[in-house]
């Protein structure tokens, strides 16, 4: 189980280039780009193919016409995503029934597909998802109710009287917590019995990271932590949250059987050494493969698994 560099979604192999997106005639000479494609999303499922050699493909068609920045009403037309080596990529959202003009096209989430697309491919998929699922909530002005436009590429939207929106992203924390060889997992009270994931939550107003990990580490499971330390984050725009990933140490002295479960949001805590997580028992389900809380799992077992063959 050997665990990537970096998170998934969270390469930073796509280039984010402002410039384009800050100037109009950059925007359209883009969008001309010989090499330019656009994506398809419908709501938050994406358009995949399936080669005969079994690879899965994210689905990228050449754009056509006029860049359009505004659909109708008030809704985004095309956004301007970035570009990979290939060129300049675009995004837009469609029914799934619209006809890409490619054969054998599937409809899927990035939660079912993503671990075989490739590193650019996911991040393609995340900042499009990103940018569309915040227009969609963003058509209106929060201060006046009037409508917003789109603009700077589908990277904000400007108010009747003037006022610039940009897209939103919440900060989350994800806590790997551990004592003596084990790392805690709870199971939240809406899943099903059996599985289970890092410990995590949302930052409050005037919080900072640090303090959110140790206040939902206690609200959670009751217990207190004591050295912190950050690992990574992940992008997340399902709909809009980065996931800032921790490592922990039980408080000196902290009793690691001493766990108190919130009732309203966790339903079971459980400490798991890296011989459970690496070969799991049967009936247990653990963070599926393109989240965070799975690659920093996936890494706590290769590092007990490096220091072993030091050893």
């Amino acid at each position: 189980m050997m665990s990537q560099a970096h998170p998934p979604f969270a390469a930073g192999t796509l280039d984010r280039d402002a410039a384009t997106r800050n100037t109009p005639e950059l925007l359209q000479a883009a969008w001309s780009d010989p090499h330019a494609q656009l994506l398809h999303l419908s709501g938050v499922e994406i358009p995949v193919v399936t080669d005969a050699a079994g690879v899965v493909r994210l689905v990228l068609i050449p754009t056509e016409g006029s860049f359009v920045p505004q659909g109708e009403g008030s809704a985004v037309g095309h956004v301007y995503v970035g570009r990979s080596n290939a060129g300049p990529i675009f995004a837009m959202a469609r029914p799934s029934e619209h006809e890409l003009g490619v054969e054998s096209v599937n409809w899927r989430h990035p939660f079912e597909v993503g671990s075989e697309l490739s590193e650019i491919e996911c991040e393609i998929v995340v900042v499009a998802s990103a940018l569309l699922r915040w227009h969609e909530a963003a058509e209106f002005s929060p201060t006046d109710g009037s409508a917003t436009v789109p603009e700077l590429g589908g990277w904000g939207r400007r108010e009747s009287r003037g006022g610039e929106l940009f897209p939103r992203t919440d900060p989350a924390v994800i806590v790997l917590a551990e004592h003596e060889g084990k790392v805690l997992l709870g199971t939240n009270a809406l899943w099903e019995t059996g599985r289970f994931s890092l410990l995590a939550g949302f930052v409050e107003a005037g919080e900072s990271l640090e303090q959110t990990v140790r206040r939902e580490i206690f609200e959670e499971a009751g217990v207190r932590l004591g050295d912190i330390a950050y690992v990574a984050s992940q992008p997340w725009p399902f709909p809009r949250s980065l996931m800032v990933g921790f490592r922990a140490q039980l408080a000196p002295g902290w009793d690691p059987e001493n766990l108190s479960p919130d009732p309203e949001e966790i339903s079971e805590l459980r400490w798991f050494t890296r011989d459970e997580l690496r070969t799991p028992a049967p009936g247990l389900r653990f963070p599926m493969p393109m989240s965070i809380a799975r690659w920093m799992i996936d890494a706590w077992v290769d590092e007990g698994d490096v220091r072993g063959r030091r050893h």
